[in-house]
């Protein structure tokens, strides 16, 4: 197996780590879970994570990516493209052309690209049925641009797991605590890096269906706390990420 000495994360929220506290205030995510468990299998990794919420494929490019190179990485994972996805102001080619400039610079210094493709977030979310499609050009998209330069890619796509609900958070954009150790542990295999436990694609048991009013009751509350917020702040064009900064901006040591 490679041994990757030096990893730093790029992207968004989910790769930030939000909604999979810590336990001291902060947040972990996958990429902190993939950190570590290259850590346990090679004893030591230094790394990074420049993620920040809300964040589009443009501003992950522009404002991320030559602070992680700077860092002379051997593994950079880069995930964008959600938060484009979301806008009416959707622009494959755009998104696409900042994705493939990433992976291009990050195989082109000679470190090892990793990235993913996107499940069915309809299962999660029915209301997302309407994006659908964006979301299989954006997958189809990745995969050739991933295979173009050889990058490490995760095809979460093909993997109905993914789409569990009981992997993602109430806001069902996010991933919870038991969705990112599973994404961490598809980022480990994927990698060649064993991780304790089953396998990441383990399924659930099945679990009863909801009733007709606790249904209705789960969207009107949803729609309440998550959809409506939202909605506020793309009127107000604000972004979650308005005055944050990256969690852990330099290499630091993990392991002994």
């Amino acid at each position: 197996m490679k041994r990757y000495e030096r990893f730093v994360a790029i992207g968004d929220s989910n790769t930030e780590g939000l909604f999979d506290p810590d336990g001291h205030g902060g947040n972990l995510g996958w990429a902190d879970r993939l950190a570590e468990h290259l850590a346990a299998h090679q004893g030591a990794v230094l790394y990074a994570n420049l993620a920040v919420r809300g964040r589009r494929a443009a501003e992950i490019h522009d404002q991320q990516l030559e602070p992680a190179l700077a860092l002379e990485p051997d593994l950079v994972s880069v995930v964008a493209g959600m938060n484009d996805l979301l806008r009416t102001s959707f622009d494959i080619d755009s998104v696409m052309g900042y994705v493939d400039g990433m992976l291009g610079a990050v195989t082109g210094a000679g470190a090892t690209a990793l990235t993913f493709t996107f499940g069915d977030p309809v299962p999660v979310n029915p209301y997302a049925r309407v994006l659908r499609r964006r979301l299989n050009a954006i997958n189809d998209r990745l995969r050739a641009t991933a295979a173009r330069h050889g990058a490490v890619l995760v095809d979460f796509a093909r993997e109905p797991i993914v789409s569990d609900s009981r992997f993602w958070c109430e806001d069902r954009l996010h991933a919870n605590t038991e969705g990112h150790r599973r994404l961490a542990a598809a980022a480990a295999e994927a990698l060649g890096v064993p991780t304790p436990g089953p396998r990441w694609n383990e399924p659930l048991p099945p679990r009863p269906r909801k009733g007709r009013r606790e249904f209705i009751a789960g969207e009107l509350d949803w729609a309440r706390q998550h959809l409506a917020p939202w909605v506020g702040r793309r009127f107000r064009n604000e972004s979650s990420g308005d005055g944050v900064e990256p969690k852990r901006p330099d290499l630091t040591p993990l392991g002994r």
